[in-house]
């Protein structure tokens, strides 16, 4: 039987729908951090960690913290210059509530405040936002100390001072939504062994990881960079040579840098990185690397 146009749904521009601010998010959360599980969950952590490390690659920060709460709720905290809270122009409203609430704003778009930076570029932290039941922002800037608290996204009070401050920095507590996120505990393990990958990458940065539920506690920091990632790798193994080969150069305002090690074992393991995410399919940089080695 052949179908007819009146036998078709009516479909008007009444039929489509815009979603405003954040909603887009907690309606697709997957699109933005890959998963609503312990991969997503432990994605929202790797997102306010990026901010920091990028201070940090900025020259700015030499110190990260992460807890992890009994309430589920995990903080990330920094000594970097802070994110501003002067008003910005086109918005009227403080940069540091543009930052965390309307997504593709933040300072990773040009070479201007930060020359490299990883993460989902100027919306990492505003997704955060979007999928925790609340989030209490702390910025330690201009002398003063600034506080505002949002609920799944929404800012329930101003940016406001609460008192002098003697230091720079920012603090991100949040706690991920449960009616969204299937799983709810964070690991330890899981998140122990990316911030040491990322302490190893930035040498000389410290960071510190608590775990409050049960009193455990790690810290990383290397001044040998990718040196020392080598030779950690390698720890259990039989290395052919004493030093790794380390690589440094840059060409067109891109820095690569290159360290390896042979041992007697038959397995490879090649980790590659990109602004210091961590490129686990591959990709051009690892053709070329290989190219070049062969």
């Amino acid at each position: 039987m052949k179908t007819t146009v009146a036998d078709l749904k009516e479909y008007t521009a009444n039929d489509i729908q815009i979603l405003e601010g954040l909603e887009a998010v907690r309606r697709r959360p997957s699109m933005y951090i890959g998963d609503t599980g312990i991969r997503g969950l432990h994605h929202l952590v790797y997102e306010v960690v990026d901010n920091a490390i990028d201070e940090a690659m900025a020259g700015y920060c030499d110190q990260v913290s992460v807890i992890v709460y009994p309430d589920g709720s995990v903080s990330v905290e920094d000594n970097g210059r802070g994110i501003p809270v002067d008003t910005h122009p086109k918005v009227n409203k403080p940069a540091a509530e543009v930052v965390l609430t309307i997504l593709h704003a933040g300072g990773k778009f040009d070479n201007k405040a930060y020359q490299v930076s990883g993460g989902l570029h100027g919306v990492g932290v505003s997704v955060v936002n979007a999928l925790s039941t609340w989030l209490e922002l702390t910025i330690w800037r201009e002398g003063m100390e600034w506080h505002q608290r949002y609920s799944r996204g929404v800012p329930q009070c101003e940016l406001t001072p609460v008192g002098k401050a003697d230091r720079t920095g920012t603090k991100v507590h949040f706690l991920p939504d449960d009616t969204i996120f299937e799983e709810k505990d964070f690991s330890f393990d899981v998140l122990s062994s990316r911030l040491r990958e990322i302490a190893f990458l930035v040498p000389g940065l410290k960071i510190d990881l608590k775990d409050l539920r049960n009193n455990k506690s790690v810290a990383f920091k290397y001044d040998g960079g990718v040196i020392s990632f080598v030779e950690y790798l390698n720890r259990d193994k039989n290395p052919l040579f004493k030093e790794p080969i380390y690589i440094k150069g840059e060409k067109d305002d891109v820095l690569v840098e290159v360290a390896l090690q042979y041992n007697d074992s038959f397995q490879e393991r090649v980790f590659a990185f990109a602004n210091l995410i961590h490129t686990v399919e591959g990709g051009t940089h690892v053709v070329g690397f290989r190219t070049a080695l062969t």
